[in-house]
């Protein structure tokens, strides 16, 4: 599979295992508010994943998919862990973040997360967006890994019936990969993880890029 056709991608030994181990010693250390399996805003709060936003590793293929320079839009360190360990129904990611709120026709509705502004774009913008989960550690079905249900993105923004039917009638993917692995899918895509069942981390960094221009007065927070 692949990410234009597919909506979803697998790129195997994708980060050096140097970058793994920066990235777990520093958010082990980190001692601030955030609850540690879920820090958003994350390339503010680490130097080690701010140097691999900016890294050519993931500037080159975020521009190679999104076909000019690419911005990015969000960013999140997840950690299911047995005391933290969670459900993800299936769903689409549908907002972003941006400096301030305003009246867009076809955006909405808006809401406030990590003191910033979110809202639901136009699918346009959702179009033109590619999400990259960097694995820190082994996934499989024994400890929630991503599933997918391919294609899905093709179908536009959808009702929770839509995604209902979509989910009982159409076959989905375990993004089984290993430490280091990549993921890449777009955000609007149908996805979903299990609870784990293992007693371990599953420790990602989840990025997201666009090229899309926002409108005059709106910035990517």
């Amino acid at each position: 599979m692949n990410i234009q056709d597919n909506g979803l991608e697998i790129i195997k030994n994708f980060l050096p295992q140097e970058m793994i181990e920066e990235i777990i010693h520093e958010v082990s250390s980190y001692e601030g508010n955030d609850a540690k399996h879920g820090i958003r805003n994350a390339e503010k709060k680490f130097s080690s994943i701010n140097t691999l936003i900016k890294s050519q590793l993931v500037q080159d293929k975020a521009k190679e998919i999104l076909g000019s320079s690419p911005m990015l839009v969000r960013s999140i360190f997840f950690d299911k862990t047995p005391e933290k360990n969670w459900l993800v129904t299936w769903h689409q990611d549908k907002t972003i973040s941006v400096n301030a709120k305003t009246e867009i026709t076809g955006w909405g509705p808006w809401s406030v997360k990590d003191n910033s502004h979110h809202v639901q774009p136009d699918l346009s913008v959702l179009n033109q967006m590619v999400t990259f989960r960097l694995h820190l550690d082994d996934a499989n079905e024994n400890n929630g890994c991503l599933k997918v249900i391919p294609n899905s993105q093709n179908k536009g923004i959808m009702k929770q019936s839509d995604i209902d039917t979509i989910v009982k009638t159409e076959r989905s993917f375990n993004c089984v990969v290993q430490a280091g692995d990549v993921v890449l899918m777009r955000p609007h895509i149908l996805h979903s993880s299990s609870k784990s069942t293992t007693p371990n981390h599953r420790r990602v960094v989840h990025l997201e890029f666009s090229n899309y221009d926002l409108p005059q007065g709106l910035k990517w927070d």
